[in-house]
């Protein structure tokens, strides 16, 4: 801020008020510093004083029951140095936490236990129910990911952002989450009581006998519509409440400093949501099991978890209309911009057009085929090793137990990354692990026989230390995803304009999420069909790998330069708000005194009303 007060030679401030408040005392008001004895030197600036006798009127704005007055002029920089300026009272805090903050935080962590208390649930019950179906089988999955959880991901993609142009926030929210509520509700007491009525089992046996066993997945999708869509609706949880209702949610009424402070420590809460639901699902299936013959066992506790869930999803609505009406929102949420509304070709557009939107993107897309692409072969070389089911089941209790320490280590550490280092070098870290770890496992796998006697001394094989490598590569990835990776990509849409944050959520975590996932898969399966297995295609593989991770490097460093200057754009924003202060010009009167229209802005005064003897500057 620079500000000058002109009075044709009489009287100018540097422009830097900081330095010169800097180098006042603060506790002093104006009248003591320009009747102080001493003349103060400004680094190179000199003031000096006399005392002439006038009689002056008292100038406009001053007080008449103080003793000083403060400059606006120190009031602005006092606020544009984020410290409290004259009159202003620290917020109240707890454990050293403003309670505005907790008022956001806590409900927050409540929503986000809800939200993957439902999942966990949800995920658990669904694969039972379509696996487990008469006339399925576990072929039915790659068929429902692929050709009816991805369009219905894409088309809930476009309705969402039909509606975000139509409806308003709060109106959205409750929009979408309520018919999940109400289609879990009525699975559990409509749709399964009734799936002997409504599901066509005749017509698929009918076509069954006509197109062959090979059309088993796809015709067991008819023939048990309603779990399918229990099925994909349960996916849509996942992608659409949690990452689009609930981190959209978060990134509004967060800044970007609350959210590197807190936005790790969700995930603690994530682990003891499971904890929970785990053990909720544990007790209703011992349920099923002390049910008397001639019971529905499974309709029962069908019934128990869907009323758990919308339960659990009312809370979800209450929490978010309470913050909604009792918590102060950021300046930025309460911007309206006027923005031409667009269609939704054109808002599809528009997101494309954007580089920001695109790299975020990037690296949720890369995110997913990488991970997909080393973990499908690390467990076929587990297999290989483990081929006991209860081998590789103790092998995989361990492998579970070493990823919740390293997680829970890392949401640990992830604070102080965040502070030291700063959003880009937490953004590179999960594709640097993975980089470094994937080296490390491909290697082992293409190079294992010359490093097989070096290996022996350690007692161990070059399948066993490709196995190990690959579960340190898949604990350090997740545990860096879970910790650093997801609070990135929330972080990042917090600056963007609401309009763009909407609309580029509901894209990059509706459709790009699923398009990473099957994005591996289809390369994977390209792969085994042009080079006969999936061992013969490992190297390939790995190059492959190496390209995206770099592309996926390169994404998030170009992101951090975005995303650095709009956070610097945001802050000077803040500040000029903070401020808010107009310095107006002091001008001099042909005799020598201040003009009446122009006073010094003071809000505080003398008391002792006009004077018989004023100080003026003799020259500067």
């Amino acid at each position: 801020m620079e500000a000058v007060l002109q009075t044709r030679g009489l009287l100018s401030l540097p422009p830097n008020p900081t330095r010169v408040r800097s180098l006042l005392n603060p506790s002093q008001g104006l009248k003591q510093r320009l009747f102080a004895t001493k003349p103060l030197g400004l680094n190179g600036l000199s003031l000096s004083y006399k005392r002439v006798p006038s009689v002056v009127a008292k100038p406009i704005g001053l007080s008449p029951k103080g003793k000083s007055f403060i400059c606006k002029a120190e009031a602005a920089a006092a606020a544009a140095d984020g410290q409290p300026s004259y009159g202003e009272t620290q917020p109240p805090k707890f454990l050293g936490i403003e309670l505005v903050t907790l008022k956001k935080i806590i409900p927050l962590g409540l929503m986000f236990f809800c939200i993957l208390f439902n999942y966990t649930i949800l995920r658990d019950t669904k694969d039972v129910l379509v696996v487990t179906a008469k006339g399925s089988s576990a072929e039915i999955i790659p068929f429902l990911k692929t050709w009816v959880n991805l369009p219905m991901a894409v088309g809930f993609m476009l309705l969402y952002t039909k509606l975000a142009d139509v409806l308003p926030k709060k109106a959205l929210f409750y929009t979408v989450i309520v018919p999940f509520i109400a289609f879990f509700g009525a699975f559990g007491f409509l749709l399964y009581p009734l799936s002997n009525y409504i599901h066509p089992e005749a017509l698929a046996d009918k076509l069954l006998a006509v197109l062959g066993p090979r059309f088993l997945g796809p015709l067991a999708i008819l023939r048990i519509w309603s779990f399918c869509l229990f099925y994909v609706m349960a996916e849509l949880w996942g992608s659409v409440v949690i990452s689009v209702l609930f981190w959209g949610f978060a990134n509004q009424i967060t800044t970007v400093d609350e959210a590197k402070r807190f936005y790790p420590l969700f995930g603690l809460g994530a682990n003891i949501a499971l904890i929970f639901s785990g053990r909720t699902v544990k007790y209703f299936s011992t349920l099923r099991q002390n049910l008397g013959p001639g019971v529905d066992g499974w309709a029962v506790s069908l019934k128990g978890m869907m009323s758990i869930v919308v339960l659990m999803g009312l809370a979800i609505c209450f929490l978010y209309w309470w913050v909604n009406k009792f918590v102060p929102l950021p300046t930025r949420s309460k911007k309206k911009k006027e923005k031409p509304k667009m269609g939704t070709m054109e808002s599809l557009k528009f997101l494309v057009s954007s580089r920001y939107i695109r790299d975020l993107a990037t690296l949720v897309v890369a995110y997913g085929i990488s991970i997909n692409l080393v973990e499908v072969t690390w467990k076929s070389k587990l297999k290989a090793q483990f081929p006991s089911p209860n081998e590789y089941s103790s092998f995989m209790g361990d492998f579970s137990t070493a990823t919740g320490i390293a997680t829970f280590t890392m949401m640990l550490l992830s604070q102080f990354i965040f502070d030291k280092y700063g959003w880009g070098v937490a953004a590179s870290i999960t594709p640097t692990v993975l980089l470094l770890t994937g080296v490390g496992f491909f290697s082992l796998i293409l190079f294992g026989g010359p490093l097989a006697p070096t290996l022996t001394q350690f007692g161990m094989t070059p399948l066993l230390a490709a196995v190990y490598v690959g579960a340190m590569q898949n604990i350090f990835s997740k545990s860096a995803k879970y910790s650093l990776f997801d609070p990135c990509k929330e972080m990042a849409y917090i600056p963007l304009d609401e309009d763009t944050k909407v609309k580029g959520k509901a894209a990059i975590d509706v459709v790009c999420n699923p398009l990473g996932k099957s994005g591996g898969a289809l390369i994977q399966q390209f792969m085994i069909l042009t080079f006969g297995s999936l061992a013969n295609s490992t190297p390939y593989l790995g190059g492959i790998l190496l390209v995206i991770v770099l592309a996926w490097l390169g994404a998030a460093r170009s992101l951090d330069t975005q995303f650095t200057a709009l956070r610097r754009e945001e802050e000077l924003e803040k500040e000029m708000e903070r401020a808010a202060v107009k310095i107006p010009v002091v001008s001099e009167s042909g005799n020598g005194s201040l003009a009446s229209g122009s006073s010094l802005n003071t809000v505080a005064g003398d008391s002792t009303g006009s004077s018989s003897e004023t100080s003026t500057p003799s020259s500067i």
